[in-house]
């Protein structure tokens, strides 16, 4: 009987300092967290990001100048790692660029890429890349041009692969 008026003071129990804990330790996740947020940068805004949306607009852009002008390109990849690019458009002022560039890139692997500027010899451009044996790939061909003058096709390509048709589908219409 004793024993039962004899308690101990609350602090010396283990219960609420069990009970307390689990608030505790979130508080402290909380302040480690928020000194993260705040020491530590976001990686993914760029400090330049007004400039990259005004190459995003002027790349849809030149997209865009592609399709009215009814651009269509034919590649022609061979074995030897020489390619060929012939141009067709069903827009009247198109003038085909003395040269081009073409850019053969990877989906997800940016150091394979490859970026090749075709001389016209002809009506086709020619140049070299080396091809890889296979997989998915992206064929980007672009206009050097002033701004507001240059178009671009973006295409995909499944290698090996020997010819692949790129383009607007305003030349298939025109015709």
């Amino acid at each position: 009987m004793n024993t039962l008026l004899q308690r101990k003071p609350w602090y010396r129990e283990p219960w609420p300092w069990i009970l307390m804990s689990g608030p505790a330790i979130v508080v402290v996740a909380g302040i480690f967290t928020a000194w993260i947020a705040y020491t530590r940068g976001d990686p993914v805004i760029s400090e330049d990001y007004y400039r990259k949306g005004l190459a995003a607009a002027q790349t849809l852009a030149s997209s865009e100048r592609a399709q009215m002008l009814g651009v269509q390109a034919v590649v022609r990849l061979s074995a030897d790692d020489s390619v060929s690019v012939t141009l067709t458009a069903a827009g009247k002022d198109f003038t085909a660029p003395p040269v081009i560039q073409l850019t053969l890139s990877h989906p997800t692997r940016a150091g394979l890429d490859q970026t090749q500027a075709l001389t016209l010899v002809g009506e086709t451009y020619r140049g070299r890349l080396h091809l890889p044996a296979s997989g998915h790939w992206l064929l980007l061909i672009e206009s050097e041009g002033r701004a507001g003058e240059g178009w671009r096709l973006l295409g995909k390509v499944i290698l090996p692969a020997t010819e692949v048709k790129i383009g607007s589908e305003r030349l298939a219409e025109a015709l």
